[in-house]
């Protein structure tokens, strides 16, 4: 990292260009002779001659996780600690917006998927991208190619490999499209089906995998929770199976979509029971760290006004002409500036806004968030062997 290491409650930046998500699938093409793809991480030195690669993405395995994760998962704190330098994610960090950024090699501006819900522009519904299922349709909502059609059309093998129930929904038509897919239901069967379509051909090849467990126990049961930890072994097993099984012409490459941090009980600002917040505000959506505030016309100053009177210093508040203007989406296409709340509300700290009425009962009975823009879940490792 470049610099002090910053705290883990300290705002980070994404470092799009040579330091974020987004390189890692253009380097990874550019190993692979994919015309257009540049080596924004400097991966040559360490991987030439690879013909083959592999990208495992751990879900919720940020970087400051990592020490917590060590007892559990020597072999990840062994291969951070020796083959593993930190990237940064996007805006919000939260799994749809990384997945996409991850696919496209773009910010989250341009590719559109601008959070883990969004306002379809033009109506009062809140799109759940995890939830999407062809309406609207993905190649119209995320126009980007993803590297994956790029790679395919440079004659590189490209397979995804993720849990069978993902298959064809819009999230993976947005992120992934251009691969072959292949179901995994579970560690074992991604370790399996990776290392299968990584030896399968004689040409270039391109494999990605996706896990999810590790985020969603943190979700649930708190990061440092007993199921987080053994989530966090399954891990060590799933990447030394793959480091063991890696042809003698491949590469691995493992990162992750965001990091978390547990949210107590005495953070947490429910916004469908204090009046004040409701005020002037027509559409809610984002996600309890970062929230996207559609108003009434005229609202905007007000809304903006009585939200920082009542979060202070657990939340920055700013209209979308000010959140668009720090970088932190890359460049905003006008197609794509609705999707973002005329108010942005950012949580600090280790705060969170709750939905409680509006929002899935579960969604505010979680122990950890992320979507802001702290270290802790902004910075997550990139970890690079060879066969």
């Amino acid at each position: 990292m470049i610099g002090p290491v910053p705290g883990p409650l300290e705002p980070v930046a994404p470092r799009f260009g040579g330091g974020s998500l987004a390189d890692v699938l253009p380097s990874a093409c550019a190993l692979l002779g994919v015309s257009g793809a540049v080596d924004l991480l400097g991966l040559q030195p360490r991987l030439a001659g690879v013909r083959r690669i592999a990208v495992l993405l751990v879900d919720g395995l940020g970087w400051y996780q990592i020490p917590t994760a060590a007892p559990y998962a020597p072999t990840l704190a062994g291969l951070a600690a020796t083959a593993g330098v930190p990237l940064t994610v996007g805006f919000p960090s939260t799994t749809p917006t990384s997945l996409v950024s991850l696919g496209t090699g773009t910010p989250s501006g341009p590719h559109g998927v601008l959070g883990f819900t969004v306002r379809v522009p033009g109506t009062d519904r809140v799109l759940s991208h995890i939830e999407w299922r062809g309406d609207p349709e993905p190649l119209r909502w995320q126009p980007v190619a993803t590297w994956y059609e790029r790679a395919r059309a440079a004659g590189v093998a490209v397979t995804v490999v993720s849990r069978p129930e993902f298959a064809g929904s819009g999230l993976t038509l947005a992120a992934n499209r251009g691969g072959d897919y292949r179901g995994a239901a579970d560690a074992d069967a991604l370790a399996v089906r990776m290392l299968a379509a990584l030896a399968a051909g004689a040409g270039p090849t391109l494999v990605s995998g996706y896990h999810p467990d590790l985020d969603r126990h943190g979700h649930l049961s708190g990061v440092d929770s007993a199921p987080w930890r053994l989530a966090a072994a399954t891990v060590d097993w799933l990447l030394a199976r793959l480091v063991d099984g890696l042809p003698p012409d491949a590469a691995l490459l493992v990162t992750a979509d965001h990091g978390q941090l547990n949210v107590p009980a005495g953070h947490r600002f429910d916004l469908d029971t204090d009046p004040r917040l409701r005020a002037g505000v027509r559409v809610v959506a984002g996600e309890p760290r970062v929230r996207y505030l559609h108003v009434e016309p005229g609202a905007e100053a007000d809304v903006v006004a009585a939200w920082s009177a009542v979060l202070g210093p657990a939340a920055w508040v700013a209209t979308r002409a000010e959140a668009v203007a720090t970088g932190w989406f890359g460049p905003v296409p006008e197609e794509h500036l609705a999707r973002i709340g005329d108010v942005v509300v950012v949580c600090r700290d280790t705060y969170a806004v709750l939905a409680t009425r509006s929002e899935p009962p579960m969604a505010s009975r979680l122990v950890a968030y992320h979507g802001s823009d702290t270290a802790a879940e902004m910075t997550v490792p990139l970890l690079v062997l060879r066969g």
